[in-house]
């Protein structure tokens, strides 16, 4: 072993890698012996490839070419320029988190980012904790716990990682009561169902699946003015965390926060790395009152953001607050000019030996659901196509784009003019190997 961890092709690594990475390959070997395999290279090839293994980032870049812009396993919302420079800025040393600095004493961290929710949605009061979910699990432990939640039949929505909102709900100590049918739920639903037990109706925008044809739900103003009349809540989770008007993208227009303030919730609640375009983090939104006796609530401090992601999140909503939306990657992943795309797809091609082919975008990350975006895409051809997109995801940054019909499909919508260069150097070396 020390023979091998002393090879010259091991000397850049530090001697407890090198150790380690010879102590994995002479196992590696032994038991390619006892499987009556064949090794696939030297003890010393085999070290340095898994010292490079051992050393290598798993969470690094990687070009999305995947043609879904908003890529859960790929970080969904790409941060803007500005956005990165801030986060980092923040990481790199100490920066006022929970300090104010006209009196020297500690201050609170969500007010970077409560004056500016208020001034884009109009809502009295706001909280940021670290996603969506965990914004529904504090609103209703916080106002419901021990007392029924109404939710439609056509609002159960299974979220990413198989968690179920109904499951939500009782963990947050609250009893589901299911209203209405899948495809129908009307004010009226609601309005049966109330009782002395009822601690709030709680609506879930299914953002990532559209129910279509003979179908009906109830208006969120209507399950406001409900709930008011009541004396419960209504808590409306909004789900994308929409500041702009979709159809000026030619998209169908999503239902914005501001809307949803304005249809009277007691609170809303949001993610932050969906069609807002930062980083991951759960909004609340809504009446003081509501949102005051949440940032008492122990959860609160379970689920506070850290001084990176309030960075973050101060940085892109300064960018809504200043009119420079469009320097947002996703909204400007958008509105891309479809011959700039096919242009970048051409390189792609070229570079892959393949051709362009009209294809479609998906907004993805639970947003949108049915909405594509017209785009154009490399399609590389290969006697195996699940081979050539493992090459791809292999490299160095990794070139992630979908197989489809026997083809590997690259589209360059949601990726810079240095990463579609980065990717034609790695297409061309993965298709000649």
């Amino acid at each position: 072993m020390d023979d091998i961890a002393a090879s010259p092709l091991l000397v850049a690594w530090p001697p407890r890698v090198r150790a380690e990475a010879a102590r994995r390959a002479i196992e590696g070997l032994r038991q390619a012996i006892l499987d009556g395999k064949e090794p696939g290279g030297s003890a010393e090839s085999l070290a340095a490839g898994e010292a490079r293994r051992m050393t290598q980032m798993r969470t690094r870049p990687a070009i999305n070419m995947s043609g879904v812009l908003l890529h859960t396993g790929l970080g969904r919302a790409r941060w803007a320029p500005s956005v990165a420079a801030a986060a980092a800025r923040a990481a790199e040393g100490h920066a006022v988190t929970e300090f104010e600095l006209e009196t020297g004493r500690r201050g609170d961290r969500q007010s970077h980012v409560e004056d500016l929710l208020c001034s884009l949605t109009g809502a009295e009061a706001a909280l940021v904790v670290n996603n969506c979910a965990a914004a529904v699990v504090l609103a209703l432990s916080g106002h419901c716990a021990g007392r029924e939640v109404m939710l439609s039949r056509g609002q159960m929505v299974e979220i990413g990682g198989a968690f179920r909102m109904p499951d939500v709900i009782r963990q947050s100590g609250c009893r589901l009561v299911e209203v209405g049918c899948t495809n129908k739920t009307r004010r009226s639903d609601y309005a049966a169902a109330l009782t002395p037990e009822t601690g709030a109706i709680l609506r879930c925008h299914p953002s990532n699946y559209a129910v279509v044809g003979f179908t009906e739900e109830a208006d969120p103003k209507e399950l406001a003015e409900l709930a008011e009349g009541a004396g419960t809540l209504f808590i409306d989770d909004a789900g994308s965390g929409c500041l702009v008007d979709t159809s000026q993208y030619g998209l169908a227009r999503e239902r914005t926060l501001q809307d949803a303030v304005a249809d009277g919730a007691h609170l809303v609640l949001a993610s932050g790395d969906k069609l807002l375009g930062g980083p991951q983090a759960g909004m609340i939104l809504g009446r003081k009152e509501a949102v005051a006796a949440l940032k008492r609530h122990p959860l609160a401090r379970a689920l506070r953001i850290d001084k990176i992601t309030l960075a973050a999140l101060e940085a892109t909503l300064r960018l809504y607050a200043e009119g420079r939306e469009g320097e947002i990657p996703l909204w400007a992943s958008v509105a891309a000019p479809l011959a700039q795309v096919r242009r970048d797809a051409l390189r792609l091609a070229k570079a892959g030996g393949g051709r362009v082919v009209e294809t479609e975008c998906r907004v993805g990350g639970g947003s949108m659901p049915g909405q594509a975006i017209p785009s154009a895409a490399a399609r590389i051809p290969s006697s195996s196509a699940e081979a050539l997109s493992a090459r791809l995801r292999l490299s160095d940054p990794p070139v992630v784009g979908r197989v489809e019909d026997g083809a590997v499909l690259l589209d360059p919508r949601s990726a810079t003019p240095a990463e579609i260069k980065t990717a034609c150097r790695i297409v061309q070396g993965a298709v000649s190997a």
